[in-house]
């Protein structure tokens, strides 16, 4: 027995909906506007005209989407007329109320609040001058329905608004963020390939062994930026993939950064200290980059010959600290102090931390990070290296 398909009821959407809408105003008018039929009240003009006003009113729902503002001001002045012919009340004033919330939704608000103070006085003046059953608590009542669907479409304006808003933000973070990686993952392959090579083309005659190292550092850290540059901008083309091509970097690729380093001539060190324990994804990366970018402005800019990597796991958050024996600040440009720094800080204070960078008293240059991350994970082992 073949299983049994659950199927949802979906309301009409656009032209659609249009349509409904106005077959379904048309109908009950219609039922409302019989009742003048059969009694035989008004003149034949006055019932022809009434249907004819019946008929152009619902079918002018069928541009309110395309022409709003027009179609509401028409089915205002239309309707008004239908009521001043029409010997019975109909609901046909259901359309310009339909059409004034659109208006509202839309955040035209001066058209919607014009057409509902247009409805009032019509009907303010309509009753003064005429002997209807028309009094005024129920001009009181219509107007306190128009302010209730001029509010309501406000609202509903404000909230698509606040929505796009949102979706417009997270759009520009989420190009930041891969803005910064791929600052992160070109500055430091790229630096380091041109740190190898030029130690390469000096030690080719002399020492052609460490420049054969140097050109394999050069192949490996090439295929590594392609790597990473691939997984960045498969997240760009918006791949729908199973898994990523490359995992998200983190510390624990930390002895890679380091013998890249060591292959342009820095001597680099890691300290661990605390608890390790499973990092968030988001800390993780936050540190792996920032060790990155700091090694990156220590190979290029300072001439160091020295480097050590402090890492501390602490209760509810992670240290890092990157010092050289380098000159310092006087040796790095003002690019390096900008672009490096400034997204290294603004890592930091995206997961509410800080960082802290500046040259050291004894000389060379610091980066002090600290990344909170709570509770989050358990410590596996104590060490100290």
């Amino acid at each position: 027995m073949p299983p049994l398909t659950r199927t949802r009821f979906q309301l009409p959407r656009g032209a659609r909906a249009d349509a409904a809408l106005a077959f379904g105003t048309f109908v009950l008018v219609a039922i409302a506007e019989g009742q003048r039929l059969r009694s035989g009240e008004g003149s034949m003009f006055s019932v022809i005209v009434s249907w004819l006003l019946i008929v152009a009113v619902c079918g002018a729902l069928l541009f309110r989407r395309r022409a709003p503002v027009a179609v509401g001001w028409f089915t205002v002045l239309a309707t008004g007329l239908y009521y001043v012919l029409s010997a019975v009340d109909g609901p046909l004033v259901l359309v310009p109320i339909v059409v004034l919330y659109v208006i509202a939704s839309q955040g035209r608000m001066q058209a919607a609040i014009a057409m509902a103070a247009a409805m009032v006085i019509g009907v303010g003046v309509g009753a003064l001058m005429s002997e209807s059953d028309v009094t005024g608590t129920a001009v009181f009542m219509l107007t306190g329905w128009l302010v209730a669907v001029v509010a309501l479409g406000s609202v509903r304006h404000g909230r698509v608004a606040y929505a796009e808003e949102e979706a417009r933000l997270r759009a520009t973070e989420e190009r930041l963020r891969i803005a910064r990686e791929l600052h992160d993952v070109i500055g430091h392959n790229i630096s380091m390939i041109n740190v190898q090579s030029g130690a390469a083309l000096h030690r080719l005659k002399k020492d052609p062994a460490q420049a054969e190292a140097a050109l394999s550092a050069i192949k490996v850290g090439s295929r590594e930026t392609l790597q990473e540059l691939r997984a960045t901008l498969d997240v760009l083309r918006r791949v729908d993939e199973d898994a990523p091509r490359a995992p998200v970097p983190g510390l624990a690729r930390a002895d890679a950064l380091v013998a890249s380093a060591k292959l342009a001539g820095l001597a680099v060190r890691i300290e661990r200290t605390g608890g390790e324990r499973a990092l968030p994804a988001p800390v993780d990366l936050a540190a792996y980059r920032i060790v990155q970018e700091s090694l990156t402005n220590a190979a290029r800019h300072s001439g160091a010959g020295r480097v050590t990597i402090r890492i501390a796991y602490g209760d509810r958050d992670l240290t890092v600290t990157v010092e050289d024996d380098g000159r310092g600040a006087a040796a790095r440009p003002a690019r390096s102090g900008g672009s490096g720094i400034v997204g290294m800080t603004e890592r930091a204070r995206a997961l509410g931390g800080e960082l802290v960078a500046g040259p050291r008293p004894e000389g060379g240059f610091a980066v002090r990070a600290r990344l909170p991350y709570g509770t989050t994970g358990q410590p596996t082992e104590w060490s100290s290296r």
